[in-house]
């Protein structure tokens, strides 16, 4: 008996060394998003506590669109936004990978099949 229990702590170590190993990305980060009319300013405020990852990113008009879906694994993040305009719900799609105080973002929005690429940084 005495030998299985650092055995199954050795799981337990590994797990919680890799998720103190996830990447800082708490505080404002800005990117400049292409879209069809050309490029646009977005101002993303991300916030984690625990395993919960949310805040907003600045949207079309100005208007703060809430991040929900929000996961964060080692340096991987992945989040939606769900905006209304024109009567119509438009989900977007965000995975990204951080290095320092850059995020490498793929986004898609939903039933759009194209997706996009750009870089958001950390503000200073």
């Amino acid at each position: 008996m005495r030998i299985r229990t650092p055995l199954l702590a050795l799981p337990l170590l590994a797990l919680l060394a890799w998720l103190a190993l996830a990447a800082d990305v708490n505080g404002k980060w800005v990117a400049s998003m292409p879209g069809r009319n050309g490029t646009r300013e977005v101002t993303y405020n991300f916030k984690v506590d625990g395993n919960t990852f949310t805040g907003t990113a600045s949207g079309f008009r100005g208007q703060e669109i809430p991040i929900t879906e929000g996961k964060v694994s080692g340096d991987a993040i992945s989040f939606v936004t769900k905006a209304e305009f024109n009567g119509n719900t438009i989900v977007t799609k965000y995975t990204g990978t951080v290095s320092g105080d850059e995020i490498k973002f793929t986004v898609e929005r939903e039933g759009g099949g194209q997706s996009r690429e750009f870089t958001a940084k950390r503000a200073k």
